[in-house]
């Protein structure tokens, strides 16, 4: 009995304490509060309810615009000719790889009349040649160690010196850990200087390791071989 009583006196309470609830939210949303409270907040200006205007922007200085407008003009200028020259660059460097690197395409360049011209024109001999520059002077120190009897170092010289001259006609082509045998059998010499590096280089690898002295009939033959190398027309590939 006591318990009926309990629950029907909970039961009449509940629409009692849910009206309250609401009555003690209803000020949320009643816009007599609401109103007041929003128009004051926002005449107080402490709320952005917009973006600022946008800062002037600063012009850049006359001389970087007359530098732009130059280039600008110059781009039009040059407009119809951009792509020629670019098609001639590109056959330029495609011509310069095929030299450097088909054998076949460099000796049909070498062979060519006006190539052949320039070498045949220089007007003089072998010997004359092989004195000029660089050479005389090399060929004066190897002389002066032959006429003290040290031919050996004498053809060694030499053949150090045919070493950078082949290494600056064909770049590339000397590699660090190639002997000279290697060398004088490399296909991209041209077969005169092939030849003239070749008699060098047998001396000197017979005279190191064959245990044979050089003389002055072989240090002579290195000498005129030397000066077959220095001439020009002789890198000419066959």
């Amino acid at each position: 009995m006591a318990l009926w009583i309990a629950q029907a006196s909970v039961a009449a309470d509940a629409p009692s304490a849910g009206a309250g609830a609401e009555a003690s939210q209803g000020w949320l949303i009643d816009p007599e509060l609401v109103d007041p409270a929003f128009s004051q907040t926002i005449a107080g200006g402490g709320i952005q309810t917009g973006f600022p205007p946008p800062e002037p922007r600063t012009p850049p200085p006359e001389w970087l615009t007359s530098l732009f407008d130059a280039i600008a003009r110059f781009f039009e200028w040059s407009a119809p000719a951009a792509k020629p020259l670019l098609w001639l660059f590109v056959a330029l460097v495609a011509l310069f790889l095929l030299y450097h690197f088909v054998p076949a395409f460099a000796r049909w360049v070498d062979n060519l009349p006006f190539r052949r011209g320039a070498d045949d024109g220089d007007g003089e001999d072998a010997i004359g040649l092989a004195e000029a520059g660089a050479a005389r002077a090399l060929l004066a120190e190897a002389d002066a160690l032959a006429a003290a009897g040290r031919f050996s170092e004498a053809v060694h010289l030499l053949l150090y010196r045919s070493v950078e001259d082949i290494e600056g006609r064909r770049p590339g082509l000397v590699k660090p850990a190639m002997t000279s045998r290697d060398l004088a059998a490399a296909r991209d010499l041209p077969v005169v200087a092939q030849g003239a590096f070749s008699r060098i280089a047998r001396a000197v690898e017979i005279s190191l390791f064959g245990g044979r002295s050089i003389d002055s009939d072989a240090w002579q033959q290195c000498r005129s071989a030397y000066a077959e190398l220095t001439v020009p027309k002789n890198w000419a590939r066959a």
